[in-house]
């Protein structure tokens, strides 16, 4: 079975987020000024062959580990979607 899993890489919450930085001060310099913090990460779909949406979330998982995120400067969240 076929199971579409999306995976959100984020900077840790305690690390400063450059790209969202400038991306905030650029909001802000077109009067923007409500934003107050901008984080950027990474958005990624698998579309993953399975036997069990456990099986599906473990090779996804594993996925995360491996090379999707950066565990020193990363964090990743796993959703099954339909």
């Amino acid at each position: 079975m076929l199971y579409n899993v999306q995976v959100k890489v984020m900077p840790l919450k305690n690390l400063l987020d450059p790209q969202g930085k400038a991306v905030q001060n650029g909001l802000s310099s077109l009067g923007l000024n409500n934003i107050k913090d901008v984080r950027i990460g990474k958005h990624i779909t698998l579309q993953i062959e399975a036997i069990s949406e456990e099986e599906a979330k473990s090779a996804a998982d594993e996925a995360g580990k491996k090379l999707l995120a950066n565990p020193v400067m990363e964090y990743f969240e796993i959703e099954l979607v339909n």
